[in-house]
């Protein structure tokens, strides 16, 4: 049985039920063929407070009920994000230029969010405190009430179900408000699986809309909590209306990530560690390898072994053959791209691979001898591009690699690992990865960047997830009143 085969959602937005949302409508456009393959609907700022206001009621009910009906719609949810596999990636590959493997890994990805998020339902939620008075002391967690949840374009079932299903089964409503690019594999998909999970009405309110409404969901007085992932620019502003309303905002945000290369390793073996950084999903991830900072012995051949894997990868539909790049998710991020790997080489690097494209199919790029002045250095490029600086010290690499606003994620290619996680203690990272390249996620893990790529670990784990999507409230309990000397 189809997902989404029958009409319902096309045009409409999900809140209490798909209709008619106050933004009107928007065409959802495939970046591989420029073709129109569905329409979504839109919301307007006006809707955030209604869905707020029915979201209210309905948390109230669903925390009431027991722990078990909440974890087993997160099991249900689970098992249909595989039972939908290729219809969901179908979506994936024509709606954000993912190739089949990718889709299918976001797919297994979601679903093991969803199972951990069943099992969270069940965790401990407080602890029983020492107290020199004759009372029973405790800490309990609570739900915070109605969660916001601003999901990106890049990776849209991931970083919308990561922060989705955790809240909701601890006991809280939400409002997703995805990016409108990807508003059917981001969110009408989601609104529809947990549909046919069994999820009470009026929990999950999926809104597509843009700055407006995202504005209207961070300032809204019943959204206590909001989970944003997106750019370092954007986050700031969420963050500064956040803090106008006291409420708490979790940041998951950009990254410009080093991939340090050590002179002992096996180059070949290096070069692919360090294309899947730079190359995979087009570059599109917040943890792509943004700096290859290399050692000067082994340069030469690592950058021709890269240059070589470059020119070698396919490029094109997702949907027509076997290739490892899809399009680019739109034309202003290609222009994007292209300028700061144009402004590179105007700075002085040297075209080693790609550079060019057709339409929004942007070939992976090398660049190197990038001057660290240089743009597609400094920035985050979101694009297929793999700057690489030579290095003539390991401490040169420190040096460099700790030489950024942001700290999302690390990788460390060496034989010697200890080494390597000596070399790790010194620069501020999130995410580390030994013998790794910059890309890795699993559901079980806490994931967040820290400086400029975040606010922390506030996804994944159970800790991290009640920390974020829970109050923690004190309780005493006495069995005779006290007596007080007034």
């Amino acid at each position: 049985m189809s997902l989404l085969g029958g009409s319902q959602w096309q045009g409409q937005v999900c809140s209490g039920g798909w209709r008619a949302g106050g933004g009107g409508t928007r065409p959802v456009i495939s970046p591989s063929t420029g073709e129109e393959i569905a329409t979504v609907g839109m919301a307007s700022p006006s809707d955030i407070a209604e869905a707020a206001a029915l979201a209210s009621v309905a948390q109230r009910e669903w925390a009431a009920q027991p722990y078990t009906d909440r974890a087993a719609v997160m099991r249900r949810v689970g098992d249909l994000w595989h039972a939908h596999a290729e219809e969901i990636t179908g979506w994936l590959m024509r709606e954000t230029g993912a190739i089949g493997p990718f889709g299918g890994f976001q797919i297994m990805t979601s679903a093991e969010e969803c199972y951990e998020a069943a099992a969270l339902a069940s965790a401990p939620y407080g602890e029983l405190l020492r107290t020199h008075d004759p009372r029973l002391s405790m800490a309990r967690r609570r739900p915070v009430g109605i969660v916001g949840v601003i999901a990106p374009f890049n990776v849209p079932t991931i970083l919308s179900i990561r922060a989705v299903a955790p809240a909701l089964a601890l006991g809280n409503a939400v409002i997703l408000k995805p990016d409108p690019r990807t508003s059917v594999s981001g969110g009408a998909v989601i609104a529809e699986l947990f549909a046919e999970a069994g999820l009470p009405s009026g929990l999950l309110h999926v809104l597509p809309g843009g700055a407006d409404v995202g504005e209207a969901l961070v300032a809204d007085p019943l959204v206590r909590v909001v989970a944003f992932t997106g750019s370092t620019r954007a986050g700031r502003a969420v963050a500064e209306v956040a803090a106008k309303h006291l409420k708490r905002v979790h940041l998951e945000l950009g990254g410009n990530s080093a991939l340090l290369v050590l002179d002992d390793v096996d180059v070949d073996a290096a070069s692919s560690v360090g294309a899947w950084g730079s190359f995979a999903h087009q570059g599109q991830v917040c943890m792509t390898t943004g700096r290859h900072l290399v050692m000067s012995s082994i340069a030469d051949e690592y950058v021709a072994a890269l240059a070589a894997r470059a020119d070698h990868l396919p490029v094109g539909d997702p949907t027509t053959g076997q290739v490892a790049l899809g399009p680019v998710i739109d034309a202003g991020q290609r222009d994007k791209i292209h300028g700061l790997v144009t402004d590179t080489v105007a700075a002085g690097a040297r075209l080693a691979a790609g550079g060019t494209y057709e339409g929004l199919f942007y070939r992976p790029t090398v660049l190197d001898n990038v001057p660290t002045a240089a743009p597609a250095y400094c920035e985050e490029v979101f694009g297929p591009v793999a700057p690489v600086v030579r290095v003539d010290s390991i401490e040169d690499a420190i040096r460099l690699a700790k030489d950024t606003e942001y700290g999302l994620s690390l990788g460390i290619l060496t034989r010697d690992v200890m080494r390597g996680m000596e070399i790790a203690d010194q620069i501020p990272a999130g995410l580390v990865h030994i013998n790794d390249q910059t890309i890795n996620d699993e559901a079980v893990i806490p994931f967040g960047g820290v400086l400029s790529s975040g606010t922390g670990s506030r996804h994944g784990g159970v800790q991290a997830n009640l920390d974020a999507f829970t109050d923690t409230q004190w309780v005493t309990m006495r069995g005779t009143l006290p007596q007080y000397p007034f």
